[in-house]
């Protein structure tokens, strides 16, 4: 089970033209706004990751608006592992549960998310929350996922398993974005 005490959402490279091409965008984009926000409501730590933004361009505007005060990490290498700044940046927030969002399913949410499994970390991602150009490729991805032992979880499942009750301000809060 998620803990609100243990968890850490890392969310992969939404950027540019690609985050607008990827298989069914419009839902994607929308899922992580929700997820985004409702982690920020209940107070889970966010490590944003951009692929070579200096290619890709930056974070879209539809995702970037729910990260004020957070800065993105720059990074080249498909598996965020493999950057030094992002395995301090995750180390520091003493946080052992992952959550992994992002793009592109079938290369970055993949090898970041094996990554982090191989460093010790639970790792779950967030299945209607990745995408990838083709439908076909995102669901490799999520095979390659599933078959390397790591879970899948939803935006409502995460989110609901964060909260534990079905009571007070967080409740209400998140049950409005569902909607």
């Amino acid at each position: 089970m998620l803990s609100r005490e243990q968890t850490l959402l890392v969310l992969v490279d939404v950027q540019g033209k690609l985050a607008r091409i990827v298989h069914d965008s419009e839902t994607l984009i929308e899922n992580l706004g929700k997820l985004i926000q409702g982690l920020r409501i209940l107070g889970v730590p966010i490590i944003w990751l951009e692929q070579y933004p200096e290619g890709l361009g930056s974070t879209i505007e539809e995702v970037a608006q729910y990260l004020s005060g957070i800065k993105p990490i720059r990074k080249i290498s498909f598996n965020a592992c493999d950057n030094e700044t992002f395995t301090q940046a995750v180390k520091e927030t003493g946080r052992q549960q992952i959550l992994v969002a992002g793009i592109e399913t079938h290369i970055c949410v993949y090898q970041t998310s094996t990554g982090l499994k191989e460093l010790g970390y639970e790792v779950q991602v967030v299945a209607d929350a990745v995408s990838s150009r083709t439908l076909a490729n995102k669901e490799i991805g999520l095979e390659k996922i599933k078959s390397a032992g790591i879970a899948w979880t939803s935006v409502e499942t995460a989110l609901f398993e964060l909260m534990k009750i079905a009571e007070g301000d967080h409740f209400k809060q998140i049950i409005k974005l569902l909607k």
